[in-house]
């Protein structure tokens, strides 16, 4: 039963994951000035591609859990704002609104991730690596916005 759990929620990531392919980065990105820590492009899809599998991994565990509605409600809330990060920084080109984004992504996140710990330890370390790759995007999101003050609105 876990593993039709698991499919759910990997679709639900998906559908976000889904988002970077219609809105890449493009010229627009490229030609912002960017921190000399900027990961590679390479990077950015097999990062996703982890972290996708290890929340659906995560939400799949405590999904068949008593006690689990909290840290599911949470999952919701990080992915709906997931998926609303690709098309307000790189659709819409709204830096300063992605970083406000990211802000409530880190909150979810990381409220989810503790959720997950009271519920199911496994899931909670599952959730770990996900938020350092959001404390980095927000970082770069950060950086972004002070390099270009011309852009970032």
């Amino acid at each position: 039963m876990i593993w039709f759990y698991f499919a759910i929620f990997l679709a639900a990531c998906a559908a976000a994951g889904v988002t970077g392919g219609m809105f890449p980065p493009g010229p627009w990105y490229r030609e912002l000035k960017k921190p000399d820590w900027t990961p590679p492009d390479w990077l950015f899809p097999v990062a996703w591609s982890i972290l996708y599998l290890c929340m659906a991994g995560a939400a799949a565990r405590v999904a068949v859990l008593p006690g689990s509605s909290l840290a599911l409600a949470l999952w919701a809330l990080q992915i709906a704002l997931n998926t609303l990060w690709t098309p307000i920084f790189f659709g819409l080109q709204r830096i300063r609104a992605g970083m406000a984004v990211l802000v409530g992504l880190w909150i979810a996140v990381a409220a989810c991730m503790i959720a997950m710990f009271q519920v199911d330890w496994i899931a909670g370390l599952l959730f770990l690596p996900y938020l350092a790759w959001v404390s980095t995007a927000g970082a770069l999101n950060y950086q972004v916005m002070v390099l270009n003050p011309e852009q970032a609105s």
